[in-house]
């Protein structure tokens, strides 16, 4: 099976608008960075995965990217975060990619392990994995084999719909529930569950 890791990344001094009332936009901008670093020091370190590619209109976070050895793919128009991912994945096919795995840059608690344990449970296509937020609503990494198998409908309660999606293309459903894939950054709830953790995590990401 041959993997692309897509990542989409929102613009960095915009992105965790809901943390305003904890956070400065400087401070979120940096957060934002860090995040973003994180997941792709982790993806570059899987055997399993052969390209990185991010998907952003923001010109730091692609930068950035670059920089760690990710592939790019600049926005344009509108931002719309399903039509990007249809747009990075047409890329990644036309470097004859069977397999796709679409990872937020959100999950400051990803370890490599996590990521090597969602992707195992991708044999035997057409599949689809899924990992559900920690409130069983979003979706928080979805991975396609082949790539392309059913059509990205990330946003408000995805999951159900992205569940949904699979049955409707005949394709094996997988879900994989593990707590550091469950939790993004999003609310202020979220970043004190994320700092309760990290005193006996060893992550790259400071806050």
């Amino acid at each position: 099976m041959t993997l692309w890791a897509i990542v989409p990344v929102k613009p960095l001094r915009r992105g965790k608008s809901r943390l305003a009332a904890t956070l400065t936009e400087d401070e979120r901008a940096l957060l934002n960075e860090s995040l973003l670093q994180h997941t792709l020091m982790t993806l570059s370190n899987l055997k399993d995965v052969e390209q990185v590619l991010v998907v952003s209109r923001d010109p730091r976070a692609l930068t950035i990217a670059r920089e760690l050895g990710a592939r790019t793919v600049q926005e344009d128009g509108q931002a719309q975060l399903n039509t990007a991912l249809t747009r990075a994945t047409v890329v990644a096919k036309m470097y004859t990619t069977s397999s796709v795995l679409v990872l937020p840059a959100d999950l400051p608690l990803l370890e490599p392990e996590d990521v090597s344990a969602l992707i195992a449970r991708a044999g035997q296509p057409p599949v689809v994995v899924i990992a559900p937020d920690r409130h069983g609503k979003g979706t928080n990494a979805l991975l396609m084999s082949p790539a392309g198998l059913i059509e990205y409908d990330f946003g408000e309660d995805s999951f159900k719909r992205h569940c949904k999606r699979a049955r409707a293309a005949g394709a094996r459903l997988e879900i994989v529930d593990l707590p550091s894939l469950g939790l993004d950054l999003d609310v202020p709830e979220d970043l004190e569950l994320v700092r309760e953790r990290l005193g006996n995590l060893n992550l790259k990401v400071e806050f």
